[in-house]
């Protein structure tokens, strides 16, 4: 009987991985769906939804028994089982998946654009988690850019959405934008919508090993590393988008602000060892960014296609900008998947290459 495989994290210990097995189904139910995941990204941001695991429920997308967890990734699978009448076997479709050969799903909500997991289990999520995108009705689709559509859409559209809810609340009235791990890819789609905007300074932090790189991408006004934050002008009001997730990190940058750290938004946590929970710390209060929330919010008073219309352009502006400086790397088989995710994980991986992986020991035909 065949089988898929799937790469499983400790929940409290995620340097900790398994490789689970499980027969695929002989026989799919009514509207169930089979697809096999081709291509998936693997960056800092798979790190951060581990982080928020339990608090924003990624974990809850692809169960697993307890105290095991599957990391959600972007990426791009083909559909090879169909019992859905509107869904047919050869289809290319991007979204979510696990660290997995296959997924099985029921497939709802089927329009000519996308269709969505609507099985009970994801019932508790925002539907944008469970959608999968037909490339066939993608009007930025290109096969060759499958790879960089991978590691880029989907923290781009977190990026975009963070810069435009700072613009919607006029700054929270700062001069400046403060982003820490300034070399992840999510830290460099930000610098790239604020430059781009032209009304805050970008102020990208990160670690001396990588800061020549930061200032070589030419979206931060400043780079600054974390060992010389005293160096900062700690009288000018800042936003703060943190994408580290380092607890002495964001106590620092708050001390060393005080009141005038006037907005401070945690995405991600890059920086799994100081990852925790704040409080008492001077300033505004550090609140999780939903990147969900936002969409309904601009949804509602944009129009989703004009909301999806604008997300679009820039996302295709930000695709040529990164065309200059990223590079791929494909990693094959499940062994070349963990040797990856351990690098991301440790914080060791080129801040210039984009991670590719794969279940399959083989590249696609």
């Amino acid at each position: 009987m065949a089988e898929q495989s799937t790469l499983e994290v400790k929940k409290d210990d995620w340097s900790t991985t398994r490789l689970v097995s499980t027969p695929l189904p002989e026989n799919l139910a009514e509207k169930e769906v089979l697809l096999r995941v081709a291509r998936q990204a693997l960056t800092a941001n798979n790190i951060s939804y581990a982080s928020a695991g339990d608090s924003i429920g990624y974990w809850g997308f692809f169960p697993a028994e307890q105290d095991w967890g599957r990391i959600p990734a972007m990426g791009w699978a083909d559909v090879v089982a169909s019992n859905h009448p509107e869904i047919e076997p050869g289809e290319r479709v991007w979204g979510f998946f696990p660290f997995s050969t296959h997924l099985k799903i029921l497939a709802g909500k089927v329009s000519a654009g996308n269709f969505t997991d609507v099985s009970p289990h994801r019932a508790d999520y925002a539907p944008v988690y469970a959608q999968f995108d037909r490339a066939s009705a993608n009007p930025i689709y290109e096969v060759e850019r499958e790879d960089q559509d991978s590691l880029l859409r989907g923290l781009f559209m977190t990026s975009w959405l963070v810069e435009d809810m700072i613009d919607m609340n006029d700054s929270y009235g700062a001069t400046a934008c403060l982003i820490t791990s300034a070399s992840s890819k999510t830290s460099i789609a930000l610098g790239h919508c604020v430059s781009g905007r032209g009304k805050l300074k970008s102020i990208g932090l990160t670690s001396e090993g990588n800061r020549a790189f930061c200032e070589s991408l030419g979206c931060y006004d400043e780079v600054v590393t974390y060992d010389d934050i005293a160096s900062l002008d700690a009288n000018q009001p800042v936003v703060m988008v943190d994408m580290a997730g380092s607890s002495q990190l964001l106590t620092d940058l708050h001390h060393h602000y005080n009141n005038n750290m006037k907005y401070s938004c945690r995405v991600g946590a890059t920086h799994y060892e100081g990852f925790g929970e704040v409080s008492g710390l001077p300033g505004a209060v550090p609140e999780f960014f939903f990147a969900p929330g936002h969409i309904q919010v601009r949804s509602q008073q944009l129009g989703a296609s004009q909301l999806m219309m604008q997300l679009g352009m820039a996302y295709v502006a930000f695709r040529q900008f990164c065309d200059r400086w990223l590079r791929m790397e494909r990693s094959y088989g499940p062994d070349g998947l963990v040797e990856v995710y351990q690098k991301v994980l440790a914080g060791s991986a080129d801040p210039a290459t984009g991670q590719i992986v794969s279940m399959w020991e083989e590249a696609e035909g």
